[in-house]
């Protein structure tokens, strides 16, 4: 180029950065057009430069730093580039950058940033710009980030991932986003505006208030006896043992039980995990009382936060406010709320039954209402605040817009919607075995057989070899549940004993994390053993992971792989500082930098490994904790070990809808909760009758869960095991087990359009009825795909209960066929044996025959349920159910529409193929109407015809 021409493109340049500078010579503000976007560096405020990209056609990213440097490290969670056409402009001060969907406006004085939807509407607006706060990890420079949007809105929040304290919409609510069994951290927020918001940082992130809870009494006063401080009353048995003034109430971790009294100490069931009481005491029961008046200096609402295990009570001036239990080797927090007023003190008690577990009380007072009310994230470590805005026309849209950023979710094999039987655990080849010829001896339908932890040498974990003594063939295991029509999930962990082989290669580049060994802390089996997790974060330590497992274990045939433990919970009960020591340094750096992100970098490692060495079968991963963007992994996730309890049964509802709503479609859960009380594993008479109805409720949920999958400790949950002696348990669980397979074409072509579609098969009601605002808090119903409204019973004894039926559709009873009007709260039967659910007014429901797994009858005959009384269409999906053909277009749809006004049902014309498809089939269809109720009928109808692909009509009788 010229020189001429050289300064003709730099005057040129100039002048475009002086036209899109401010209008007024006050200003200093600069604005630098790049690619997809402007860098504005603002005149004012925390932030230097603040730059706005364009992903598509109505995504945006956000990125703002307190220095010259826009140099970050690429997204784990975001994979898509800046791309799409937009606009820039500029006028009073304010930048706009125009996509064709939705708009991004970047005000120059400070670098305030406020998004249109594409009507014009503002719907995301941020507050004053939130400040960095330099911090220090490993040593190395990090920024805790914060910043807060919409300020006192009205709008409802869903989405976070998965947390277990029946938090359905999230606004008013402060969740913590800190990976841990049962929790799952997904900093996504999708909003009844029709936006979302993905929050990029990979460390401990809070929704709501940023301050962190802390423990009652170092924020508040506490008084008991006219002194600071709890009253803490120990007892063994019924003597008191030990009074003392405490400040607060704080067992947590294994390191605090250092601080028990020790004439309080007594040998407990789970003395040798806990670290709490010395060799030599007699067992004796233990309790302990705290009392003490706490006295706010706010008024308003507070906010409370139990982290307990074994049993306890809450009482607010003598009123129970909680009570709960959890197994003592993993405690949660349990949530509750006191209004209460600036000065006045209100009575707290708290009784714990220890049994060597962990307890702590924690509080936050009140914010403004304008900040309760509002969207605000907060990071404990980042290299800047970076976050995501997706618009869209639905709550669906800006899911799908998300996944375009994060990924697609990969489509499962069909036989993963059958039914899962697990157990903690087989402990044999045979007994696995056993399940499943039993299983089909009695034609209970079954798909998938798990087997468990522990089947590897004892002082071997991760060496990936089968104990021999026990499982002697495990070629022939695999061989005969493939010969009984069944698939076979096997358990696969991050955790090495360092002296296995697998351990000491993987070492040897410096690719086991360190902490825990270094301090030599043992895990719960036999006599104890030292242990520690991979580094996922070194690409060639995720390639010598997958290779163990393929030599060892993806030679049998495994058909699914469970990712246990992957928060990484490398040992239990520690601090956040400890579990961080634990987990790094990571190859890309501190592990405090990188809580969150282990379980999408480990998940992804194993899923590529797996389609590279079965590039002809779809991968299933199950794993206990996930992050954005896992749902491209090939990967299911599980909420964690759940205590078999019914409030856990209740948690589910809100935990897997929010899940869902996270972008991740395919969900279950432990079906009767995973550890047990002792009247229960000890089969007490007398709790023998709550224990069946508590498993058989949570059965009824798991019929319309994602994933349909009973998993738990003793007692066995085998069907024909968990039932035995109640006839009526029994034929529900088997009712409920074939009416999953009658409803999987269905329920298949939901799991199709978490793919082709980017749906979602739990839906929460806000997500079709956002219109309808009583929708939007309900945490005890959800949709399952766009027909059923499920409403599971989480009551013992319950015989019916309340159902809320949206507005804007009309509703039929699928047990009955009674029809209701929307818009109101019905009291539906809900008899021992079966669960209310609802089916929506204009549904088409694709229903096919009576099978024993999901590979029988792939050419029978289907009856397609149609409920009147609104329009409808349903769009059926088939495949071979098994390979990834499906990515290169070798699937087929067949439309069906049915028109209220003519009252005919349209089949259209099959679109598409794919090699096997039958070339015809048998369809009927069965009508239902509001003014006559007819319980469904799944056998052929008298209506139906021959289906060879090509279009037909049918009129109803």
């Amino acid at each position: 180029m010229s020189d001429r021409k050289l300064r003709a493109v730099k005057k040129a340049m100039l002048a475009t950065t002086l036209a899109l500078s401010c209008s007024s010579m006050a200003l200093a503000a600069t604005v630098e057009k790049v690619p997809h976007g402007v860098i504005v560096t603002p005149d004012s405020g925390p932030a230097k430069r603040v730059r706005v990209l364009a992903y598509d056609d109505r995504s945006f990213r956000v990125t703002a730093v307190p220095d010259a440097s826009l140099d970050l490290p690429a997204s784990l969670m975001v994979i898509e580039q800046p791309h799409g056409d937009v606009t820039v402009s500029q006028a009073k001060g304010i930048v706009t950058v125009k996509a064709p969907k939705a708009t991004a406006e970047i005000r120059l004085s400070d670098g305030h940033v406020q998004f249109r939807d594409a009507a014009g509407k503002i719907v995301l607006n941020e507050a004053a710009r939130g400040a960095f706060t330099p911090v220090s990890l490993d040593g190395k420079p990090y920024l805790a980030t914060r910043q807060q949007f919409n300020r006192g809105t009205d709008e409802g929040f869903y989405g976070l991932g998965q947390h277990q304290n029946r938090q359905m919409n999230y606004n008013g609510e402060d969740v913590e986003l800190a990976q841990h069994n049962m929790d799952i951290a997904i900093p996504f927020v999708v909003s009844t505006r029709n936006y979302g918001l993905l929050w990029d940082n990979n460390a401990i992130t809070r929704f709501g208030n940023p301050k962190p809870y802390a423990l009652a009494g170092t924020d508040m006063k506490v008084i008991s006896d006219g002194k600071p401080g709890w009253k803490a009353a120990y007892y063994l048995g019924d003597t008191l043992a030990v009074t003392r003034t405490e400040p607060t109430i704080d067992y947590q971790f294994i390191r605090d039980q250092a601080k028990w009294p020790a004439a309080a100490k007594a040998r407990t069931v789970a003395s040798a995990d806990s670290g709490q009481n010395t060799a030599g005491v007699a067992t004796q029961a233990q309790h302990v009382v705290w009392t003490g008046s706490i006295t706010p200096d706010a008024s308003g609402t507070h906010k409370f936060r139990l982290y307990s295990s074994s049993y306890v009570k809450v009482f607010a001036d003598g009123k129970l406010v909680l009570e709960r239990w959890r197994q003592n080797w993993n405690p949660w927090f349990h949530n509750f709320e006191l209004p209460m007023t600036a000065g006045k003190p209100v009575a707290i008690r708290v009784e714990w039954e220890p049994n060597a577990g962990y307890i702590a009380f924690f509080h936050n007072d009140p914010l403004p209402a304008p900040d309760r009310h509002s969207l605000w994230m907060s990071s404990e470590a980042g290299k800047a605040t970076d976050y995501y805005f997706v618009g869209g026309a639905s709550m669906d849209d800006v899911i799908a817009g998300y996944r375009g950023l994060t990924g697609k979710a990969a489509m499962m094999p069909e036989w993963a919607y059958g039914f899962w039987q697990s157990r903690q655990r087989y402990e044999t080849q045979e007994q696995l075995l056993s399940v499943v010829r039993e299983y089909r001896k009695r034609r209970i339908p079954l798909d998938n057989i798990v087997e468990d932890w522990f089947y590897w040498p004892e002082d071997q974990w991760g060496s990936h070899d089968f104990d021999k003594a026990r499982f002697p063939d495990p070629q022939a295991m695999v061989d005969e549940v493939h010969g009984l029509d069944a698939n076979i999930m096997i358990s696969v962990w991050p955790k090495f004993y360092p002296n296995t082989a697998n351990a000491k290669e993987l070492d040897a580049k410096g690719f086991l994390y360190r902490g825990n060994l270094d301090a030599h802390r043992k895990d719960w089996v036999g006599p104890g053993y030292e242990n520690t997790d991979y580094d996922p974060y070194a690409p060639e330590a995720r390639q010598i992971y997958f290779r163990q497992i393929r030599d060892k274990l993806v030679k049998y045939g495994f058909d699914a792989w469970w990712l246990d433990a992957t928060e990484p919970d490398i040992h239990s009960n520690l601090s956040i500082e400890e579990r961080t020591a634990a987990m790094g340094p990571t190859a890309m750096g501190p592990g405090g930098a990188f809580f969150n992100s282990f379980p999408l970098v480990h998940g992804q490692g194993v899923a590529e490994g797996l389609r590279a060495a079965r590039p002809d079968v779809r991968p299933f991963i199950l794993t206990r904790s996930g992050f954005g963007g896992l749902q491209r992994a090939s990967a299911a996730v599980w909420s964690g070990d759940l205590a078999a309890r019914w409030d856990d049964l209740h948690d589910q509802i809100s935990a897997g809808v929010n899940l869902s709503m996270s972008g991740l479609p395919n969900w279950t859960h432990d079906i009767g909760g995973f550890a047990v009380e002792d009247r229960y594993t000890r089969q007490l008479p007398e709790a023998q009758a709550e224990w069946r109805e508590l498993n058989l409720r949570w059965f009824q949920f798991g019929a319309f869960s994602p994933i349909f999958r009973s998993h738990g400790e003793f007692p066995h949950r085998e069907i024909y095991e968990i039932s035995a002696n109640d006839p009526a348990m029994q034929g529900s669980m088997i009712w409920y087990d074939q009416l999953r397979y009658r409803l999987m074409p269905y329920i298949y072509t939901l799991a199709a359009d978490t793919f082709h579609k980017d749906g979602s098969i739990m839906r929460g009601l806000v997500m079709d009825f956002g219109a309808d605002r009583k929708t939007w808090g309900i945490d005890d119903e959800y949709l399952f795909g766009p027909s059923f409204l499920v409403a599971p019973v989480s009551t013992f004894k319950a015989r019916d209960r309340a159902v809320y039926l949206p507005a804007g559709a009309d509703w039929y009873d699928f047990d009955s066929g009674v029809h209701y009007r929307g818009g109101q709260t019905i009291r539906a039967a809900a008899p021992y044996e079966r669960m209310p659910l609802f089916v929506r007014a204009g549904a088409i429901i694709p229903t096919g025959p009576e099978v024993q797994n999901t590979r029988e009858e792939r050419d029978g005959p289907l009856v397609l349920q149609v409920f009147t009384g609104a329009d409808g269409s349903f769009s059926l999906y088939e495949d071979d159910g098994v390979s990834p053909a499906y990515l290169k277009g070798k699937f087929a749809r067949v439309p069906i529409r049915w028109n209220q006004a003519t009252r005919t049902l349209a089949i259209g014309a099959r679109e598409g193929g794919y090699d096997g498809m039958p070339a015809k089939r048998a369809i009927s269809v069965r009508f239902y109407r509001p003014d006559k109720a007819v319980a469904p009928d799944f056998a052929e109808s008298a209506t139906n015809i021959v289906y060879e692909g090509k279009a037909a009509t049918v009129r109803e009788p």
